[in-house]
């Protein structure tokens, strides 16, 4: 006697086709009670899939913004870096020079003791 009272209890919970039409209003019932309904109704296929579109352009959005500013951040490393390798060369080329000017000036100190004629040299203009 038991089992046809649960079955009718059972069989009176569940939602005629009428019911089943209205979904969204049955889905928010079903869904606060804390049951889980396994299909879900085209209008919440759809809704969740807008929503996801919409958390993709976000997604894609910020992730064209972080990839501009890092390209900032590049293109801005790249001035630097060629200001301040436009400035090492000039140094390099200031030393080169320099270099070669003492290096003429020692040629000319060492020749001229070696000749023992240090004062013609030095009325040359030449070190």
């Amino acid at each position: 006697m038991q089992e046809q009272g649960t079955s009718s209890i059972a069989a009176s919970s569940l939602p005629s086709s009428s019911e089943r039409s209205s979904s969204s209003a049955l889905q928010l019932e079903v869904k606060e009670g804390g049951q889980r309904k396994r299909g879900r109704s085209p209008a919440d296929k759809e809704n969740k899939r807008l929503k996801r579109l919409l958390r993709n352009r976000v997604s894609a959005q910020q992730a064209r913004e972080r990839k501009k500013a890092y390209l900032n951040e590049l293109e801005t490393r790249v001035r630097d870096l060629e200001k301040k390798n436009s400035e090492l060369e000039e140094r390099l080329s200031t030393l080169h020079n320099e270099n070669q000017m003492l290096r003429q000036i020692v040629k000319n100190t060492t020749a001229s003791r070696r000749g023992g004629n240090g004062s013609s040299n030095a009325a040359d203009g030449t070190l």
